[in-house]
């Protein structure tokens, strides 16, 4: 009865389209491993930097639960989020979709549609991503901790403008696509999701260095990250050049950062970058950080919301703090996208340097699991 029952269960509406990578129906995933997760990410913010959102929505088949954030921050003073959780829903049809948060695919990797409809808490929005970018596929992430697999991922970054609005206690907060940029990424794999598991014997200390910079300019966009050990060594770095329009974009054969640190925290005073192309071109950009963005308003090591956390069937709940917070280096105030003009050459745009960093990093002189910089 129980082996009719799995086969039966398996079979969703997604099966009916020639889309099998393999030869299992679409909802089994490729590894029975917790941590596979299949995410959407978006940001969107006023050219002028008064306002910033955030949109994360992650499905985690092998542990049946659905979750999304949206948050905002006005004036770079207050950030306001909304977050919901249930039981992932069998058929991927239907996977887009928790509570309150609807994340709709308008036009293939061109347009997407953002619903926002929590009166309740006082939060509503309506909100189109454009693109104005072709898609970039990352190199593949790839990481193991001794035998056990950490990272195995795969991801897109995109850039476009937003248009539609934003409802905040009933104050709307109008978004135009002259007046607006962002970015979006897809990501689907293995990486550590949810509620640690025991792992066995330690296979070495707690360190993580990362840093993602997408960045909108007037005519083009630019793109960088890389994640470093804890001797400055790189397992993964990605540079991109992307001009408007859907056209071949420009991949960095080399890319390189400088940072220096806030004291008393992990986020940076000062940050520029350079992207080195094949033909020998090299662009050199730098960022003025204007104030953070708390990843946790969209789940990201949220004590209560965390990614991928069973919460019931369904729940539903918002939470606003001022900024900055008081004690950036608690666990969960690590994970920062900070907002940034960005300037290249004469010109002058606005993005994003996220940063999440936990141990040590000896060419940045940081030192202990979350010790701030002096």
């Amino acid at each position: 009865m129980a082996w009719a029952q799995y086969r039966q269960s398996m079979l969703t509406s997604f099966d009916d389209y020639p889309i099998h990578p393999g030869s299992v129906p679409i909802a089994l995933t490729g590894t029975s491993d917790a941590n596979h997760y299949d995410r959407y990410f978006f940001n969107g913010y006023r050219r002028d930097a008064s306002l910033y959102f955030g949109v994360a929505l992650g499905l985690y088949p092998n542990r049946h639960v659905v979750d999304a954030s949206f948050s905002v921050v006005l004036e770079g003073r207050e950030q306001i989020s909304l977050h919901a959780s249930g039981r992932a829903p069998s058929d991927r049809r239907d996977a887009n979709r928790v509570g309150p948060i609807d994340v709709q695919i308008i036009e293939p990797m061109r347009r997407h549609r953002i619903v926002v409809d929590s009166p309740d808490h006082g939060i509503r929005a309506e909100l189109v991503f454009v693109a104005r970018s072709s898609p970039v596929q990352e190199p593949h992430f790839s990481m193991r901790a001794g035998q056990r697999v950490v990272f195995d991922y795969t991801r897109l970054t995109q850039f476009g403008h937003w248009e539609g609005w934003i409802e905040i206690e009933g104050t709307r907060h109008d978004i135009g696509i002259d007046t607006s940029w962002g970015s979006r990424d897809r990501s689907w794999g293995v990486r550590p999701i949810g509620p640690p598991a025991d792992s066995g014997a330690p296979t070495g200390s707690r360190q993580f260095f990362w840093l993602w910079a997408p960045v909108n300019f007037d005519r083009y966009a630019v793109h960088f990250d890389v994640n470093e050990y804890a001797d400055g060594r790189r397992w993964h770095e990605t540079g991109f050049f992307l001009p408007d329009g859907f056209e071949e974009v420009d991949e960095a054969q080399n890319v390189d950062y400088s940072i220096t640190w806030r004291s008393g925290t992990r986020w940076a005073r000062t940050f520029d970058m350079s992207l080195e192309s094949v033909d020998g071109t090299r662009r050199d950009v730098s960022f003025e950080p204007l104030y953070d963005f708390q990843m946790l308003g969209i789940g990201y090591g949220h004590p209560e919301w965390a990614h991928g956390s069973w919460k019931g069937e369904l729940a539903v709940g918002a939470e606003r703090w001022s900024l900055p917070v008081a004690d950036p280096c608690a666990p969960h105030h690590l994970h920062v996208q900070t907002v940034c003009r960005v300037r290249h050459g004469d010109d002058v745009g606005l993005g994003i340097l996220e940063q999440m960093i936990i141990g040590e990093h000896h060419p940045t002189g940081l030192t202990g699991v979350i010790d701030p910089a002096p």
